[in-house]
């Protein structure tokens, strides 16, 4: 079973995509316990969603970066440089 299946076979409660990612945010702002937060939240929260997003695409397409730039809705050459980004290529 893939691992996306398998999210789904665990979780017959299953919520937005949303609900995940603010649960996730408040436990880390809990998790800050009074210090200072970072400067680059927005870019930290891009990389940590963009990452498990084209693992996961690429997982599903079989590795075909085509079928999975299609998917995502961008051109091949820049989930091509996506990938090199994060040493993924």
């Amino acid at each position: 079973m893939t691992r996306m299946r398998q999210a789904d076979a665990d979780d017959d409660n299953a919520q937005p995509l949303s609900h995940y990612v603010g649960a996730s945010l408040d436990r880390y702002f809990e998790s800050l316990n009074g210090s200072a937060p970072p400067t680059d939240l927005y870019r930290m929260v891009l990389e940590q969603v963009e990452r498990p997003l084209l693992e996961r695409v690429l997982e599903y397409n079989r590795g075909n970066q085509s079928k999975a730039a299609t998917m995502l809705g961008i051109n091949r050459g820049t989930l091509r440089k996506k990938l090199r980004s994060y040493n993924l290529d």
